[in-house]
């Protein structure tokens, strides 16, 4: 079996997490920190916040931004669930912006043209979180100009981004937004089992986000609110948090894993070349990169070219899956889930989104993928398709 993405272990790694196991702190020891320090340091933002999942850092990101009952969350409906659930999590209601065609990221076009219409409604969105699908990132200036023109907040979901560049810049820097968020999922670029992080450059965001991801308890005196001075209070519970903490074991991992993170880049941009030449007289559309991006390739997703080819999206699919290649779909409208159905959408929503998810098949991807596997991937496409 190939598997459409995995995590690339070494020794290293295992020394790393086991060197934790044998110390006396498995979680909220000096790993986390560490691991914190490495990844802000490398992409250039002040305030790093490790949290147990992607997910867990959407939620409180929100939060931080004040996100609650009767605000609005607009996101791309090509994303994971977990990208609209954040706003849901906050009482928030949630919209979808159509995606750009060559890209697949949320687009700047249909984001103004949007952004026009609500402002005539009194309904315009509190955040806008676009997601820099597949590894490249979206036009953050274009929507960072719409941010302060139409006074939303950004948070950019870069759980498929980190080690990709945005104008020469890497991402996570929070130039154009004011809070970016990593997944360490094990198919991501690099992992820590599970886990997620949260970069900002305001201090003022950096503390909440502490503070809500250990239960709103805070140890700092200088936030304590004041008792009687016989009374001995460590530490003080002063809004309502959540355990969404790293434990030093992931963070070991993690740590270990942000030494190869360039080396981890730079061979899927290698894979996804080889993909670029052997798919080049194929009826599929490869994936097409923007000038001012460096993308990490999380995926690589190729669109088919079904007025060419005699079978359909599903027949192409399940034979790839026959063959051994775990492809992927990555991903169905959000607001076509049975749970956002339920909420009104339907069908026509976006139709950017809706006729790419038709198409699009994610070929394996992941830093120890051999030519050879490759070689055979493509050759069940070939087959699949004939």
């Amino acid at each position: 079996m190939i598997p459409y993405g995995r995590q690339d272990i070494n020794q290293a790694d295992i020394d790393a997490v086991v060197e934790v196991l044998r110390s006396d702190f498995l979680t909220q020891g000096p790993v986390v920190p560490a691991f914190e320090n490495a990844v802000g340091k490398y992409c250039s933002a002040q305030h790093a916040v490790a949290v147990n999942s992607a997910t867990s850092a959407l939620h409180i990101a929100c939060l931080a931004l004040g996100v609650g009952k009767g605000d609005v969350v607009w996101t791309s409906p090509i994303t994971f669930v977990a990208s609209a659930n954040c706003a849901l999590y906050c009482g928030a209601e949630v919209d979808f912006v159509d995606i750009d065609p060559q890209t697949y990221n949320l687009s700047v076009q249909r984001l103004q043209e949007k952004l026009i219409e609500a402002e005539k409604a009194g309904a315009l969105p509190k955040v806008v979180i676009p997601v820099h699908l597949c590894g490249q990132p979206c036009d953050m200036a274009g929507i960072h100009v719409l941010s302060k023109q139409y006074g939303f907040k950004i948070i950019e979901d870069a759980s498929h981004a980190i080690g990709g560049r945005y104008k020469d810049e890497p991402i996570g820097n929070c130039r154009y937004s004011d809070i970016t968020v990593f997944s360490f999922h094990p198919v991501k670029i690099i992992t820590t089992g599970e886990g997620g992080m949260a970069l900002t450059n305001s201090d003022e965001l950096a503390k909440r986000m502490i503070l809500l991801r250990s239960h709103g308890i805070t140890t700092l005196v200088v936030d304590r609110h004041v008792r009687p001075q016989q009374q001995l209070w460590n530490y003080q519970q002063i809004d309502l948090g959540f355990n969404y903490r790293m434990t030093d074991i992931h963070a070991a991992l993690g740590f270990s894993q942000m030494q190869r993170l360039d080396e981890f880049v730079s061979k899927r941009h290698a894979i996804a070349t080889h993909y670029d030449q052997m798919l080049s007289a194929i009826p599929v559309v490869t994936p097409w990169q923007h000038r001012d991006v460096y993308s990490s390739y999380h995926l690589y997703v190729i669109r088919l070219k079904l007025d060419e080819i005699t079978k359909t999206h599903r027949q192409i699919y399940e034979a790839l899956r026959v063959s051994g290649i775990l492809v992927n779909i990555h991903y169905i409208p959000v607001y076509l889930q049975p749970y956002y159905e339920k909420m009104g959408f339907r069908a026509g929503y976006c139709f950017q989104a809706e006729q790419y998810y038709s198409e699009v098949i994610s070929l394996p991807m992941y830093s120890e993928l051999t030519e050879e596997q490759q070689v055979y991937v493509v050759q069940c496409l070939i087959n699949s398709i004939s």
